[in-house]
């Protein structure tokens, strides 16, 4: 019997500190038949790029980049 996809949204901005790591947790789960949807809302410092380098090591990964911040996000800055 074939497993279920699960499919795994991570939500980033400036998170180069950790986004490895995260993603990495996730990559390395028993469970293999995942799809892992990352999204970078307009991060300014190396998110982006980290992300890139572990999409191309593991085809489960797809990344998403914003072009314009989330309404979210801003709304979290107006308080």
């Amino acid at each position: 019997m074939n497993s279920p996809l699960v499919s795994v949204i991570i939500p980033c901005y400036n998170a180069e500190k950790y986004v490895e790591e995260s993603v990495r947790s996730i990559m390395n789960q028993s469970y293999k038949n995942l799809e892992i949807i990352v999204t970078d809302d307009c991060s300014s410092d190396n998110t982006l790029m980290i992300l890139e380098t572990l999409a191309v090591e593991d085809a489960r990964i797809k990344v998403i980049k914003n072009k314009e911040p989330s309404q979210r996000r801003l709304l979290n800055f107006n308080k």
